[in-house]
């Protein structure tokens, strides 16, 4: 049994249960996968697989040296990869093998990391959503930091203070989203809830871990 699969984001729309209720849902091409590497406490110190996520991509468009290592698996066309910890029960797994999204089944809860979208550089009341002064004249203090610490002690500023900076384009992950529906001729998992990046943007679907 695979430990997960990897995709890209296709959107959002909304799927209707034989209930009658409406579930938001993000679309999401998973797979196939092909298993590139199969790491080993022997070889490698720790049990772990390698997946690379199978699309359409030109030869030139990968180093050499990712050519080799795709060809020993027999794993061309594979640019996106990602490696998924092992543990008791799942060491059947070997180069070559594909994973595919009918390795999941309706109502399972998985955790999916992304990048989320980057927004540049933010000030306080856009990052991390600050109140802003009076909006009145002669403030002179709308959405501006106040104060970020004391002179005389401890005279320093105190690291992890929420400062105006790069927003967003960090690796995110959201845990225990249900599987809705799985479209296995088209390769299509519908997760309920929102995930992480732009439609377009490469995301890893595990299985949940808590």
């Amino acid at each position: 049994m695979s430990p997960g699969i990897l995709g890209k984001k296709i959107g959002m729309t909304q799927l209707f249960r034989p209930d009658g209720q409406v579930v938001p849902v993000t679309l999401l091409k998973a797979g196939p996968c092909f298993v590139v590497q199969r790491k080993t406490p022997a070889t490698d110190g720790y049990d772990a697989v390698q997946l690379g996520f199978n699309e359409f991509i030109k030869p030139k468009r990968i180093n050499r040296p990712q050519t080799g290592h795709l060809k020993k698996a027999d794993a061309e066309g594979v640019r996106f990869l990602s490696e998924f910890r092992l543990s008791g029960g799942e060491g059947d797994m070997k180069a070559g093998d594909k994973v595919l999204v009918s390795d999941f089944k309706p109502n399972e809860k998985v955790d999916v990391i992304g990048v989320s979208k980057g927004r540049g550089y933010a000030g306080l009341v856009k990052r991390h959503h600050f109140g802003g002064g009076d909006a009145t004249h002669g403030s002179m203090h709308h959405r501006a930091p106040g104060s970020i610490g004391a002179s005389s002690f401890p005279s320093r500023v105190l690291p992890g203070m929420r400062m105006s900076g790069r927003m967003g384009d960090a690796q995110v992950t959201v845990r225990n989203l249900e599987i809705v529906e799985i479209d296995t001729e088209d390769n299509v998992l519908a997760v309920k809830g929102a995930v992480p990046g732009p439609n377009g943007g490469y995301v890893v679907v595990r299985r949940a871990k808590r």
